[in-house]
């Protein structure tokens, strides 16, 4: 065995305390090791087996065999049955690895510059040894998990997992029988008020995730009483695409179109959810979807609250980009507002409004929508030119009052 390699089997103990010392120091969900002595004996052994291990095995560059997998697999096992969360899990990985890479530089530098040859084998050895072992320690995490866990609380980890750009998203996946696809239409649906979530709810749920492959997961809690849920629709192969792109042109900033799939799935999940909501999505491949959840977001809460009998598709960027701006224009919001204040006086003139920028301006459409006759819309109609001085269906009324009617119907002014 070379110096390297022998240094390494040297300093392997105090290596495996110090590992345990910063879990316990830099882990809040390790801060238990502190007071369980057994607990601290098994997390040091576990440590002290895979730093022999890779002294055992690097010099001659084995692999690991299926005993070792499977030890190392049992690790995971027992963390998920102790409670480990997925921030913790990646957590612990990313601090062992980060530990052993220093051990092998402190072991390097020990030999004063010597051993190139040593430590270019052991870093050969490594890399693809070291995702074999991740590898079989989130399968079995995911094992336990799946036995655990009820169906839509491992979507929901999924989910999360996705969006957070977690590996274990693949062993995650498959435990709930779903495929990952190449890109998603992250979207947002915003509830002014988060219902229960009964057994009914999270049945219909279950089925429309198994049924339509829909990773889905409720958001955060705003403490607000506000709720939202957030699917990740998937976008095959054979999706159509989601936009012209010019060339030349920033992908980010241009307007996103609609898969021609997603309105249908995001019916299901309002039915489902049996209340109005705002809708707002963003497309994006696997690798951007925390972003697009972003955007997904802001474009919800700029988006207006309907029914699920009243929508048509989801919102996308192209439909609410002047509202997204206003927000951030208190001034210009303020005077929208004193509109809507004045509109608010006439005979359902919001609703009218909706309905005719809604229906494109179509008159007949828009009556038949509201059940009115034509002479009934005009008059509102006339009535909206004489409150605000503008006519509805100019360049000007359009620009001016369909932002009235979204920056009312999203509630931000309430």
């Amino acid at each position: 065995m070379g110096s390297l390699f022998a240094e390494l089997a040297r300093q392997a103990s105090a290596n495996a305390r110090r590992e345990v010392e910063i879990y316990a120091r830099e882990i809040p969900e390790f801060g238990f090791l502190d007071k369980d002595p057994r607990a601290r004996a098994e997390t040091l052994e576990h440590a002290l087996w895979l730093r022999h291990r890779t002294v055992e095995l690097s010099p001659d560059n084995s692999g690991l065999s299926d005993d070792d997998l499977d030890h190392i697999a049992s690790m995971g096992e027992a963390r998920a049955a102790a409670g480990m969360s997925l921030d913790a899990r990646q957590r612990v990985l990313a601090v062992h690895t980060a530990l052993m890479l220093r051990e092998i530089n402190e072991a390097t530098e020990a030999q004063r510059g010597g051993g190139v040859d040593e430590l270019m084998r052991m870093m050969s050895w490594f890399a693809p040894q070291g995702e074999r072992g991740i590898s079989a320690y989130r399968q079995g995490f995911v094992r336990v998990l799946r036995r655990r866990m009820p169906y839509v609380e491992q979507v929901a980890l999924l989910t999360r997992s996705l969006l957070n750009g977690d590996p274990i998203s693949a062993e995650l996946a498959a435990a709930v029988d779903l495929e990952l696809p190449d890109r998603c239409a992250v979207t947002v649906f915003r509830l002014p008020e988060r219902p229960a979530v009964d057994q009914i709810l999270e049945t219909e749920i279950e089925t429309l995730v198994k049924s339509r492959q829909v990773p889905v997961m409720w958001g955060p809690d705003e403490g607000d009483g506000s709720g939202e849920l957030i699917a990740l629709i998937p976008l095959g192969d054979g999706a159509p695409p989601t936009r012209s792109e010019p060339p030349h042109t920033a992908p980010d900033l241009l307007p996103e179109l609609t898969p021609a799939h997603v309105p249908d799935l995001v019916r299901d999940l309002t039915r489902a959810l049996g209340r109005p909501c705002a809708v707002g999505t963003a497309t994006a491949p696997l690798s951007g979807l925390a972003d697009a959840l972003d955007r997904a977001r802001r474009i919800s809460r700029a988006a207006p609250l309907r029914r699920a009998s009243a929508w048509s598709r989801p919102h996308t960027l192209a439909d609410v980009f002047v509202e997204l701006a206003l927000a951030d224009v208190p001034f210009v919001d303020a005077w929208l507002r004193t509109l809507a204040r004045d509109l608010e006086t006439g005979p359902d003139l919001l609703l009218t409004l909706d309905a005719y920028y809604r229906h494109d301006m179509h008159r007949g459409a828009t009556a038949t929508a509201l059940n009115v006759h034509t002479r009934t819309l005009d008059y509102r109609l006339r009535r909206v030119r004489e409150l605000t001085g503008m006519d509805p269906g100019s360049t000007r009324g359009v620009r001016t009052l369909s932002a009235v009617v979204a920056r009312h119907l999203s509630g931000a002014w309430r």
